[in-house]
């Protein structure tokens, strides 16, 4: 035997006889984290017959999560199969009309290959759900950005971007000193295209100086729906995006009073197109900061195109950011619905969004879905408290049972997992709040615990009752190592009404921060929580929350230790500096200068000298949300001045959220570390 093939069989005889028995109890640590897999989109054959999806799966060596195409069948004992193995990152799968061909998204590289589609760009790819070799459909120099299918055109429809140089009074000097960075002047603009697959004719159909986020064909490839801005920045997108729509070579503005002028902020990110079968119907989210997401629906009549927000009950909200909408064969837009830390699969029938109850939701929280052209059949990505992410079948009618077609995670099966609830109790101005409770495994009753309170980010968002394991927000880690782990749906989350919702506004770090520390306070009294060993943590807007929380004054409690990512500690720093400064003005009510005391109350900055916590912090080096300049201001004043102890972790070239295997276990291991200290005493 080669002495190479004799050492990594030594190595992984080493690995097989160190692993626990299969049976054996697990106590879940971070570096299982990279064992975890994730399905993060499906797609249903037409006839319904079988199901495509990414399958996201960490690989070390790597340092970094990519997905491939899978395919399961509908059947009693459905064996899923692999269909790309290139580790590609292969993503938004689509199929042809006659289910025979799946089209998809996907960054192949080859070594040898210096030109598309090998040379790692984003190209459009396609295979036979029988199996193959994944062939080109585009060869784009630099890529192309998005695609839709029309099956029954059986046309192809995808967008490129491309640089566009304005001309005004100074153009000149910015091209004459080219090398230099300019504030304006230069913007990504975009062209889509139109390829036949029937001739491989690829023809420009759109050119209009616009930056396209995001596009969708009807079935028919007749129309199209574009959610389009002056330039790719937040800045324009947040609130000068707007949706057109293309037909015969002609673009048309429906109106954008709905979702600008007349709504509650002009602010909204729009995402999620979705066209009809017949094509007389388009719908999308418009989402809000501080507000609740309203779903918008473009109807066409012989005056044009009639746009209106759908009508829902004040106490049920649209799921936000990357939430998927179907419209189905009765003419109801299918969405995912969000109450009380659950969420699930909703019609926009007034009968059915009435019927919804916090009293009677079930335990589900769905991540995405779709449903069959007859709509007789859907299939969810969905969790529960007793269950990671699966895909689940079940027939498209109230009460139909899920039927589990993958076992995603089988080595989880001998995992000690935590307990994980929904919760309520009382804020200080009597109204009721939620979140989620996490026990360990081997949590007996009456027994006080240290506690963690997770703080999740948005605001306008919530952890829902599900096992997740989330490096970011502290889920599923901290409590397999024997802590209580709190993540509260302060004011300001979704899922439990507008008012409760909009309560925050103008009232950050005041009211949420009230209702998390009565939620504290109800654990220690129903003897969950010790009080002398309270921590707190968050990412985001958790992060700016454990800012308040540290500095403080009078707690009810003592703070032993913090976990600050990604956290704002100066709000007009936040407005002036990071990409979405809509967010501070509306969570605000104004500008800086407009409200000047109501920056400097939400600010954590004024009031560091209360901080007597030990207090870690993580930000990203790239994170232009929430930038590292306040997690570096945050760690001079407790290292240098009040003299706090205190680390500060900066993850090299990272954005807002950790994208890197190797950094999200070292965060996890930081924070355990840490809370092991000051919480344990370790």
């Amino acid at each position: 035997m080669h002495i190479k093939s004799l050492g990594c069989l030594l190595s992984w005889i080493l690995i097989l006889t160190t692993l626990p028995a299969v049976d054996e109890p697990h106590r879940i640590v971070p570096s299982d984290y990279s064992s975890v897999a994730s399905i993060t989109q499906v797609a249903i054959s037409p006839f319904g017959k079988r199901v495509a999806y990414s399958d996201a799966r960490w690989q070390v060596s790597t340092d970094d999560r990519k997905s491939d195409l899978w395919i399961v069948a509908i059947e009693d004992k459905p064996q899923p199969r692999r269909l790309t193995f290139d580790r590609a990152n292969d993503r938004d799968v689509k199929w042809s009309a006659n289910g025979a061909t799946l089209y998809f998204l996907g960054n192949r590289k080859r070594e040898a290959e210096k030109k598309a589609p090998y040379d790692g760009t984003t190209q459009v790819w396609r295979i036979s759900p029988d199996g193959g070799e994944p062939q080109a459909v585009t060869k784009v120099e630099g890529g192309i950005t998005g695609y839709d299918l029309a099956p029954k055109a059986n046309a192809l429809f995808y967008s490129v971007d491309l640089n566009e140089n304005d001309q005004d009074a100074f153009s000149k000097m910015r091209s004459q000193f080219s090398k230099l960075e300019y504030g304006h002047g230069k913007r990504q603009i975009s062209e889509l295209w139109r390829l036949d697959l029937n001739n491989w004719r690829a023809q420009k159909c759109m050119d209009e100086k616009r930056y396209i986020r995001e596009f969708a064909v009807t079935p028919d490839g007749k129309r199209i729906a574009l959610i389009s801005a002056h330039d790719d920045s937040v800045i324009k997108s947040e609130g000068e995006s707007r949706v057109d729509v293309w037909e015969n070579g002609k673009i048309v503005t429906p109106s954008t009073d709905p979702y600008r002028a007349n709504a509650h902020s002009p602010h909204a990110w729009l995402e999620g197109l979705a066209w009809s079968a017949d094509g007389k119907k388009f719908a999308f989210n418009a989402i809000f900061d501080g507000h609740p997401t309203e779903l918008v629906i473009g109807t066409i009549s012989e005056s044009g195109w009639n746009v209106a927000l759908m009508e829902r009950p004040a106490q049920l909200h649209v799921n936000g950011y990357g939430s998927h909408l179907k419209w189905h064969p009765s003419g109801n837009l299918s969405f995912i619905g969000e109450m009380h830390g659950r969420s699930f699969v909703l019609s926009s029938d007034p009968a059915v969004l009435k019927s919804v109850t916090k009293d009677k939701l079930p335990d589900r929280v769905v991540y995405g879905f779709d449903t069959d052209s007859a709509g007789t059949l859907g299939v969810y990505i969905m969790g529960q408290s007793n269950q990671m992410g699966e895909l689940y079948v079940a027939d498209d009618k109230p009460g139909a049972p899920f039927r589990k077609l993958v076992d995603l995670n089988p080595q989880t099966k001998n995992w000690k997992f935590p307990t994980v609830k929904h919760l309520t109790w009382k804020g200080k101005d009597g109204v009721e709040v939620g979140g989620v409770l996490e026990l360990p495994p081997d949590y007996q009753a009456g027994k006080q615990l240290p506690l963690v309170v997770a703080m999740h980010g948005g605001p306008t968002s919530s952890s829902k009752a599900a096992r997740e394991f989330d490096p970011h927000n502290g889920k599923l880690y901290l409590s397999a190592q024997g802590y209580a782990v709190l993540l509260p749906n302060y004011r300001g989350s979704s899922g439990y009404g507008d008012k409760f919702l909009t309560d925050l506004l103008g009232k950050e770090n005041d009211v949420e921060v009230e209702d998390i520390i009565a939620g504290v306070e109800h654990l220690i009294k129903e003897a969950i929580a010790d009080q002398d060993r309270i921590g707190v943590m968050g990412w985001s807007n958790g992060g700016y929350l454990t800012n308040c929380l540290i500095t403080r004054k009078n707690l009810p409690f003592k703070l032993k230790a913090a976990s600050s990512g990604a956290g704002i500690l100066d709000t007009v720093m936040e407005w002036g500096i990071n990409d979405e400064p809509a967010y501070p003005k509306v969570l605000k009510k104004g500008m800086p200068w407009e409200v000047p005391d109501t920056y400097r109350k939400t600010s954590p900055t004024y009031v560091l000298a209360n901080v007597t916590t030990p207090t870690l912090i993580h930000v990203g080096g790239n994170d232009v949300r929430c930038p590292p300049g306040n997690s570096r201001m945050l760690y001079r004043a407790l290292h240098e001045f009040i003299k706090v102890p205190t680390e500060l972790v900066v993850y090299p070239n990272e954005p807002h959220g950790l994208t890197k295997y190797s950094n999200r276990v070292a965060k996890m291991e930081w924070d355990l570390a840490w809370f092991d200290k000051y919480l344990k005493g370790k």
